[in-house]
């Protein structure tokens, strides 16, 4: 609606930004952490009532033994050999977020595919919030359109819009 000016970043404007390195080191324990496979002592990392809120297809994960149970543990069974890769960081106060990827092998059952043994690219986005010296709340975006399109399966059933990319299609206008 033209005109409209609802709030914004309501949840960061009041952040306390004398917090930033330590958030900052709490960020990078984690993602070191991460890399090493670590599941259970993550929670050095993570309030045991933290929130992970993730996109269609990885769902939310309420504490700390969701999150291990219900995402790292399936995640690690479904891609060996893994590495994340932050391509950027940004720190303010109590905030940090990322994007970047995954780099792993298909080594297991994921979303109903058989390990294919291919290396993947798991491209995605992280909000932290940062409290006290633990992760309270994650919002994540993780691509896994991406990773089921390497492993052979599109999910848009060629319906995707890199076709008016590529000159394919011609997208429709308002109105039509």
């Amino acid at each position: 609606m033209k005109g409209s000016r609802p709030e914004q970043a309501v949840l960061s404007k009041d952040t306390d930004m004398s917090k930033t390195d330590e958030t900052r080191a709490v960020i990078e324990g984690m993602v070191d952490g991460l890399n090493d496979h670590r599941i259970d002592d993550i929670g050095s990392f993570f309030a045991e009532s933290f929130r992970w809120m993730g996109n269609q297809g990885c769902g939310t994960k309420n504490g700390l033994r969701e999150f291990q149970d219900n995402w790292q543990r399936p995640f690690q069974a479904a891609f060996s050999d893994k590495v994340c890769v932050d391509e950027a960081r940004l720190y303010m106060g109590e905030w940090a977020a990322a994007f970047g990827r995954q780099e792993a092998t298909h080594s297991g059952t994921f979303m109903g595919i058989a390990p294919t043994g291919r290396r993947v690219e798991i491209r995605y986005m992280d909000f932290w919030k940062v409290e006290e010296g633990k992760i309270t709340d994650n919002w994540v975006m993780v691509d896994f359109p991406h990773v089921l399109a390497q492993l052979g399966h599109d999910v848009f059933g060629g319906e995707g819009w890199e076709a008016f990319d590529r000159g394919e299609k011609t997208p429709p206008r308002p109105g039509q």
